[in-house]
């Protein structure tokens, strides 16, 4: 599988959690938003959990 086509599919069940067991790292940040953690995204994702805490993961989840 090329890599546009696995970005392309959602991120499995089983590697997203609610963050009600734990709190939600930088990677489970960017794997809510739908995408595969790179460096980049998961330090966006530090800044931002940082920055404005569990209102930057609820923006992401309904």
């Amino acid at each position: 599988m090329s890599q546009s086509e696995d970005e392309s599919r959602p991120t499995p069940d089983r590697l997203l959690h609610t963050g009600a067991e734990h709190p939600v790292d930088p990677e489970d940040m960017v794997r809510a938003s739908g995408r595969e953690p790179t460096p980049e995204l998961i330090e966006k994702a530090r800044k931002a959990l940082e920055e404005e805490g569990p209102a930057a993961v609820e923006r992401l989840l309904p």
